[in-house]
């Protein structure tokens, strides 16, 4: 079987490669065991010297490593460039903090000495998506790496070239050979990998049922998971909000990446006083957005990475309107136009039972709903299986500072849109998943959290 990979910009095959076989699996995973036993005896600074390494490499190459990825999924130019750079950021953030994160910590107990320290695991199996094929990688391996750790990607099978260039950026930047490793397998051989008892732990980013899924074998074999899963983000605008600024803002935190991110705001829930303001401003600002050839620093919409996402987006945007959703823009794919596209829009009148409600929409399609008050809001906020983030938009912080705590949401943004930063740490609740990415959080999820005790003779 080969992994296929198309310019979602043409339609057209622009490279294909073959799977691995079982056999091949065995030798890696087999050569990875040996890579962790040397690895997890580098010393900090060491591991620190080549994470920089990585960065320096990623900053001075980002314009082919920008132009891989909008040719194999579609991500506009500019904005590939800054995933570069961010990749560039986590791998810098965990080489200066990685250490002191990890640093063993003295408790005070009835006994002479004890304290906690914190040891890799092992192989850590990535399982990532296609949307940020380059950022959701960097952010999970950087970590286990710094920690000790060696990690074997199973990237989406849509992106196989950003996965064995991103194989090469880690060997060329000094990594030891297999500390690191790509295997290039479809989704239905997943399983091989996770109940390998080699694997000792797997990150997984993706869909919920793809969470659901490997959580289920990783269980049967009693290994560690954490899963980032789907959202449906609601931006909350309340009737203080300087309208001007929401609704620029809504447009990128819709848009971004043509609106295929976990995080993007997808459920514009606005107090009916304001609601016609914002509508209209965010409606005319979408509209003046560029869809074209992601190459193209002038674009701000490119194609969708695949043409199955195309005719889901179409769907859900065909049932919610004849359930009575009203298209103020887009709603349709551009006339005239090879490749997977689909135009922005913004539906209005939008109520529980419609697909643009209940469920993910995966795609340029902001989904406008009209509360009476704060509190029902609220109520719709958390009206969702998913749980990643939220974003409120008021002129009193003090009070969405307050209500912040009663939203069901990994990540709160009070007058900005949802974004993960290594500062920070990142992940949801409920069905969009547990665990937590970036910042110290992160680097601890694959660690042996282990005691030490003790008492002198």
């Amino acid at each position: 079987m080969t992994l296929t990979s198309i310019n979602p910009t043409t339609g057209k095959i622009i490279a294909k490669f073959d799977e691995w076989n079982t056999e091949t699996i065995n030798k890696q995973l087999a050569t990875s065991i040996g890579a962790f036993d040397c690895w997890k005896k580098t010393e900090y600074q060491e591991r620190k010297t080549l994470l920089k390494n990585t960065a320096l490499l990623l900053h001075s190459s980002k314009a082919s490593y920008a132009k891989l990825m909008s040719t194999e999924m579609g991500k506009p130019i500019q904005q590939a460039e800054a995933e570069v750079d961010k990749c560039a950021w986590v791998c810098n953030f965990y080489a200066e903090n990685g250490q002191d994160f990890l640093k063993s910590q003295v408790v005070g107990t009835d006994t002479e000495k004890s304290y906690v320290q914190f040891n890799p695991l092992g192989i850590i199996l990535g399982i990532m998506p296609w949307n940020y094929p380059f950022w959701q990688v960097f952010r999970w391996a950087a970590p286990s790496l710094m920690a000790g750790n060696v990690a074997v990607l199973k990237h989406s099978s849509n992106v196989p070239q950003c996965a064995s260039v991103i194989e090469d950026i880690f060997r060329e930047s000094g990594l030891p050979n297999d500390v690191f490793k790509n295997i290039p397998i479809s989704s239905q051989r997943i399983a091989e990998l996770i109940q390998d008892e080699r694997i000792a732990a797997i990150s997984l980013t993706g869909s919920s049922a793809a969470g659901s899924s490997t959580a289920r074998l990783a269980g049967s074999c009693i290994k560690k998971t954490v899963l980032e899963l789907g959202g449906s983000d609601p931006f909350i605008v309340f009737n203080d909000a300087n309208i001007d600024n929401a609704s620029t803002v809504a447009v990128q935190a819709r848009m971004m990446n043509t609106g295929q991110s976990c995080i993007a705001a997808k459920r514009f829930i606005v107090l009916k006083e304001v609601f016609d303001e914002f509508a209209e401003q965010l409606t005319k600002k979408i509209e003046n957005l560029t869809v074209g050839n992601p190459l193209d620093p002038t674009t701000d919409i490119g194609p969708l990475a695949r043409l199955d996402m195309v005719e889901q987006l179409e769907k859900q945007v065909r049932t919610s309107v004849e359930k009575g959703a009203a298209i103020l823009t887009g709603g349709k794919r551009p006339g005239n136009t090879t490749g997977f596209f689909y135009l922005p829009t913004v539906l209005s009148n939008v109520k529980k039972g419609m697909s643009v409600y209940d469920e993910e929409t995966f795609g340029p399609v902001a989904a406008l709903i009209k509360v009476k008050d704060e509190k029902e809001a609220l109520q719709v906020a958390n009206d969702t299986c998913y749980g990643l983030g939220a974003s409120i938009w008021t002129d009193d912080t003090k009070k969405a500072e307050q209500w912040s705590k009663h939203l069901q949401a990994g990540n709160v943004f009070i007058n900005e849109m949802v974004k993960s930063d290594p500062r920070l740490p990142f992940g949801g609740i409920k069905q969009s998943g547990y665990g937590r990415e970036l910042s110290q959080y992160g680097i601890k999820e694959f660690v042996n959290i282990q005691t030490v005790y003790i008492k002198e003779p």
